[in-house]
């Protein structure tokens, strides 16, 4: 099941009596999180139970949400530290040149040369651009800029070929 769900967030906290709760999302803009009618709900990386979102969104800075059954804030608590996710195929697919973070995360990653310098072990996101996280025989940190650093991803082969001095 892992496999076939992409994280979207996790619970971060509780928001009022009433069995709301504060939202870390991971979409951009982060209210759409909230849009997705139904979240797998993950507990130390195992698939937990499925809840019903009713309604969500944008309040100041954070991101709130109610669930079906949760009507308090004892039940909203048990959520907290949750990992949010939803089927890979209720996901809209990305626009061409676009990709999903979930989907280059274990990618192999090779130089232009074929030298291989390991897999995507998970990506960054910087105020100039998103960067590979690749763990190999050491880590290293590539821009995911497609075009000057990173040359084509495959996601049939696994594989992103990347201009980069395997010495950096």
């Amino acid at each position: 099941m892992e496999q076939s769900s992409v994280p979207l967030g996790r619970v971060s906290g509780v928001f009022g009596v009433r069995g709301w709760i504060k939202v870390f999302s991971f979409t951009e803009p982060r209210e759409n999180v909230s849009g997705y009618p139904q979240w797998q709900l993950w507990r130390e990386g195992c698939y937990w139970r499925t809840v019903q979102v009713v309604e969500g969104g944008k309040h100041g800075k954070t991101v709130i949400a109610r669930l079906a059954g949760i009507e308090d804030r004892d039940a909203a608590v048990a959520l907290v530290d949750s990992e949010i996710r939803v089927p890979r195929d209720a996901l809209p697919p990305p626009a061409p040149g676009e990709y999903y973070w979930a989907d280059l995360e274990g990618l192999a990653v090779v130089t232009r040369e074929g030298v291989a310098l390991g897999r995507v072990d998970r990506m960054l996101e910087t105020p100039a651009h998103d960067v590979l996280v690749i763990q190999g025989e050491r880590e290293r940190l590539v821009p995911f800029v497609q075009g000057p650093y990173v040359l084509e991803v495959d996601l049939e082969a696994g594989r992103i070929t990347v201009d980069w001095d395997p010495e950096f």
